[in-house]
């Protein structure tokens, strides 16, 4: 508690030009970190470049807290065995699963069947009473990986305690 009545201190001392100077370099900051985002996005035909692994579904592959970087060229047909992000309507989270099977449909459609790599059974019972995926639901494929660098991603939301400390700390 005496760290943050200090902060307070500190920043009752500052003079209005600091303080707008302060202002204008935390703006920079996330400026930038949102035309880093938007240049992925661009880059990679991706809505989100980058995932988190949330689970241990897909182990040994890939462990929760992994961090995987996604691209999505639909001139590239999909194959059993990408691995891909699929998000299923009504559900905030996406899911990183290996493609399955497909089916060719005779409109030029194709239907997609996932399942973890650690899971005993394929994905149908995530589907929400549909039996497939199709192109629509997939967020990208799976193009890289950084080890465990998302797990503070994870600590972040299964202890929030921890996500308001670190702000009140960077502050």
């Amino acid at each position: 508690l005496s760290y943050i009545s200090n902060m307070f201190a500190e920043l009752r001392q500052m003079k209005k030009r600091q303080i707008v100077l302060q202002l204008v370099n935390l703006g920079l900051v996330v400026s930038s970190a949102l035309i880093i985002w938007k240049t992925c996005v661009l880059f990679t035909n991706c809505e989100s470049p980058i995932v988190v692994v949330l689970s241990g579904s897909m182990e040994p592959g890939f462990y929760r807290g992994d961090l995987l970087f996604l691209t999505h060229d639909t001139s590239k047909p999909y194959e059993i065995g990408d691995i891909v992000v699929f998000k299923i309507e009504g559900k905030p989270i996406p899911i990183v699963h290996r493609i399955l099977q497909l089916h060719n449909m005779p409109d030029g459609s194709v239907n997609i069947l996932t399942k973890g790599d650690n899971n005993d059974v394929h994905d149908r019972g995530l589907y929400e009473g549909q039996r497939w995926l199709n192109s629509r639901h997939i967020i990208g494929r799976a193009k890289g990986i950084l080890p465990y660098v998302g797990m503070i991603t994870i600590i972040m939301n299964d202890y929030p305690s921890v996500k308001h400390a670190l702000i009140v700390i960077l502050g």
